[in-house]
């Protein structure tokens, strides 16, 4: 059985990718793959008698009913610019505890209606001055609280208003087209390497503003931990999508703009683009 798979939502129906070659599913109920409890193997059964697919992929954003969660401050980095951009409002502290402590900090990230698929647009709020992207490894969760796999996750924020006082994180953070996701489902039983890099490049008017990587080997907390958090106490019929944080954030004086191509690139997944409008 091949070792990953990826799977991609498209208005044609779910293709799977295998290598170089691309299978149609004819049929395939995209919610059926966060029921099964190992979709790896059942999706690597069905290829073996599926169409090839020989149009170039569009993709879709890869949830119907599943909810996005994320994870804050799981990486060093993200402490710190948390720490920074409250501390004229006295929440500092909040997030020095947090990444010190047993608990991580979870929160709604977004319903499916309002996520931005790849190649369409992210949104910066009205009312907010300071908006940064902070691409993020995203797990991918069955019913069965168990990591199927994985994707990559715009979280959008707005600094300004987090910062004015960390109560005010919903509305930085959840909004309509917030949450970038895709371009498709890496299928895997294995975690990914620690030296899996994430990658981000923002442009404007073709021109490079801010670029910068790290690696999975910054993440303070396990994936399996960020889970066993979340579903503690919550069940996911359909499954879900967690954010885990990130460990890249721009230097105070930069803000997205209208117009800014956001590409965000995790080497086993592919990459995520957005547009900021």
């Amino acid at each position: 059985m091949s070792s990953s798979l990826k799977i991609y939502r498209t208005a044609q129906g779910a293709v799977v990718q295998n290598g170089n070659a691309s299978f149609l599913l004819a049929g395939f109920e995209w919610d059926s793959l966060f029921h099964d409890a190992d979709p790896l193997a059942t999706i690597t059964k069905r290829i073996s008698g599926a169409t090839m697919h020989q149009t170039p992929l569009a993709p879709l954003a890869p949830t119907v009913h599943q909810e996005i969660w994320a994870a804050g401050v799981t990486y060093f980095r993200s402490r710190d610019a948390r720490i920074e951009e409250s501390k004229g409002a006295g929440g500092g502290d909040f997030y020095a505890r947090v990444y010190d402590a047993v608990r991580p900090e979870l929160f709604y990230k977004s319903s499916p209606h309002r996520v931005a698929g790849p190649g369409t647009g992210v949104r910066i709020r009205k009312d907010s001055k300071w908006n940064v992207p902070e691409p993020e490894l995203t797990l991918v969760i069955n019913r069965h609280k168990k990591i199927i796999g994985y994707t990559i996750g715009n979280d959008m924020s707005s600094r300004d208003i987090e910062g004015e006082n960390p109560l005010y994180l919903p509305q930085a953070k959840s909004y309509d087209q917030a949450a970038g996701l895709g371009p498709c489902i890496l299928l895997s039983n294995e975690m990914l390497p620690v030296e899996t890099e994430i990658r981000i490049v923002i442009s404007r008017a073709g021109k490079e503003m801010f670029g910068s990587a790290t690696t999975l080997a910054q993440l303070k907390r396990k994936p399996e931990e960020l889970v066993e958090f979340l579903t503690r106490e919550m069940s996911f019929p359909d499954g879900g999508f967690l954010m885990t944080g990130t460990g890249i954030v721009p230097p105070n004086e930069f803000t997205l703009l209208s117009g800014d191509r956001i590409a965000i690139t995790i080497a086993p997944i592919g990459t995520l683009e957005n547009t900021v409008i």
